[in-house]
């Protein structure tokens, strides 16, 4: 593994909805909130929307930023990919935005990395990626593959001894990277090509009969056999309904997933589930005492005390925070001296301890495995010793593993390559 520390050294669909619309738009300032609130991906964002208006929220009740209320700029890009540049253009060229919070799939950032370079502005993205970028105008909240997808094979081959492996996934950009990533990684331990399935299906798939019937048969050679699930979205639910129909339980086929956390297993029958894992950086089931305060806040912000908290909601907590604290140093919502001021700021997470934002613009967190169990929360089975930083380029794809990101002058660099020299990759 390269030497982490290099890298320290070197809402309608056509329209916006303005929360606190009656304040002048000169007295406040403004944020952007990119998620989906209809379509596929409207089961996870919605939640992150809610999130986002919470902790603008508690933000005002404290006296707001720089003498300003903040105020909310809420859009729904309808997961639709190519519709969340044009929304996120409206925020920033329309609305006048300071900080936008959002996106979920790899697509949807993919779609509008050019319009905040292009407009330099800034973007919070909550959700755990493939990594293999690292962009100026973007802080990365969510976990990078070496905080999430491996850690998690780790755990199932050296805690399971599983040796066939099936990576299941939705077809879009965040899957098929972070499994080729992991394919990689597979081989590289040892693990056979025949003893690999890759599996993609597309977004809102629902007939996962003939799917689940091929990995109970992959499963079924005499090798201890896990499901690795980068499925995304409302697909989950036939998914998982389908393994509890085949009878497929975890003792036999363990299923680890990425994408599925409390909010997505709120609308499932758990009980066939119990057992099944996923790999993120936070539960609700943190035993913390500023986790216990979110929850509260969390349930009386929306008016409902079995509402539950989930991993991305926590990244939406740390990055906002961050960016409040970034423009109180710098002193100005400036968006040049506000990337400038959050490199190095560190801020409570909620599992107890603290993250920083590196200068590759992600930050430090600990990696959790978490049992699913009965009422649809997680038994914290494993975890990291420490804080993980977040590795923006893998050490096992060729063209990523000589790669580096540091934005901080001089070298002010997202692909820096360590044997070259140079800035720009691995041409």
């Amino acid at each position: 593994m390269k030497n982490i520390f290099a890298q320290f050294a070197l809402a309608g669909l056509m329209g916006s909805t303005m929360i606190g619309g009656a304040l002048a738009a000169e007295d406040t300032i403004k944020v952007g909130v990119l998620h989906s609130l209809s379509g596929t991906m409207a089961i996870s964002e919605t939640t992150l929307k809610d999130a986002m208006l919470m902790l603008i929220d508690e933000q005002n009740k404290k006296g707001g930023l720089l003498g300003k209320k903040l105020e909310a700029v809420v859009v729904d890009p309808a997961s639709d990919w190519p519709l969340f540049a044009e929304k996120a253009r409206e925020l920033i060229e329309v609305n006048k935005v300071d900080a936008v919070f959002g996106c979920w799939t790899s697509v949807s950032r993919k779609s509008v990395l050019p319009v905040f370079e292009e407009l330099n502005s800034i973007l919070f993205y909550p959700v755990q990626y493939e990594g293999e970028e690292s962009q100026r105008n973007v802080f990365y909240t969510g976990a990078a593959p070496n905080q999430q997808a491996i850690p998690a094979v780790d755990y199932l081959m050296n805690e399971e001894g599983v040796e066939r492996w099936v990576l299941a996934g939705t077809d879009y950009v965040y899957p098929r990277t972070t499994n080729k990533i992991l394919e990689a990684y597979l081989k590289a331990k040892g693990v056979a090509e025949e003893d690999i399935m890759i599996n993609y299906t597309p977004f809102g798939h629902s007939d996962w009969q003939t799917i689940v019937s091929d990995i109970k048969t992959f499963g079924s050679a005499g090798k201890k056999t896990a499901v690795v699930s980068t499925i995304n979205g409302d697909a989950n639910v036939p998914f998982y309904k389908e393994l509890g129909n085949a009878g497929i339980k975890a003792e036999d086929i363990p299923v680890v997933a990425f994408s599925v956390g409390e909010e997505e297993l709120a609308g499932l029958d758990t009980a066939p589930l119990v057992g099944h894992l996923a790999a993120w950086n936070y539960f609700q089931s943190a035993d913390a005492e500023i986790n216990a305060e979110f929850i509260e806040t969390w349930r009386a912000f929306i008016g409902d005390e079995e509402r539950v908290t989930n991993d991305p909601m926590e990244a939406h907590f740390i990055g906002f925070n961050m960016w409040v604290k970034a423009v109180e140093a710098a002193g100005t919502t400036d968006p040049d001296a506000v990337i400038d001021a959050l490199v190095g700021v560190t801020v409570p997470n909620l599992t107890g301890g603290y993250s920083a934002m590196m200068p590759n613009h992600h930050i430090t967190k600990p990696v959790l495995i978490g049992e699913i169990q009965e009422d649809g929360q997680f038994e914290t089975v494993w975890e990291t010793a420490g804080l993980v930083p977040g590795d923006a380029w893998s050490d096992y794809l060729e063209g990523s593993k000589d790669l580096i990101s540091d934005w901080r002058a001089p070298m002010s660099c997202g692909n820096f390559n360590v044997k070259t020299g140079k800035c720009g990759g691995a041409e």
